[in-house]
C-alpha cells in the first residue's frame, strides 16, 4: 500500500525533480509540475495525457479518477494512495514525470 512519504520518496528520486509548496499542496516538479499531494497525504494529483488518464482509471477504478472539471478533461487525475501498491505508484509518477521533461511539448 501507497502513502504520502513513498511517493515523496519515489518522486524525489527522479532526475531533476524538486518539491515546492503549491496552495495547499505540495508540489513535484522539473519544468513544470507533474503530481501534487494533498495536505492531508492521502491523494495525489498526476498530470497525464488524456489517454493515460482513460487507461489508469479502467485499469485500477479503486485508485485513479479524473480530476472534476476542466482540469480532468486536461488528464489530471486523482490517485486514492492508500488503493496503489509501490509498483503502480511508480509507474504513475514515472508517467506524469516524463512529461515534465525539459524539450518535452506541453501535453
Amino acid at each position: 500500500m501507497a502513502d504520502a512519504d513513498m511517493l515523496r520518496s519515489l518522486a524525489l528520486s527522479l532526475e531533476e525533480t524538486s518539491e515546492a509548496p503549491h496552495f495547499d499542496r505540495a508540489a513535484f516538479k522539473v519544468r513544470r509540475i507533474y503530481v501534487t499531494l494533498a495536505a492531508d497525504g492521502l491523494t495525489a494529483n498526476f498530470k497525464f495525457t488524456p489517454d493515460e488518464q482513460q487507461i489508469k482509471c479502467e485499469m485500477l477504478p479503486d485508485a485513479f479518477l479524473p480530476v472534476p472539471n476542466a482540469w480532468g478533461r486536461q488528464g489530471w487525475t486523482t490517485a486514492v494512495l492508500s488503493e496503489l501498491q509501490e509498483t503502480d505508484l511508480r509507474d504513475a509518477l514515472e508517467t506524469a514525470w516524463r512529461h515534465a521533461l525539459p524539450g518535452r511539448g506541453r501535453t
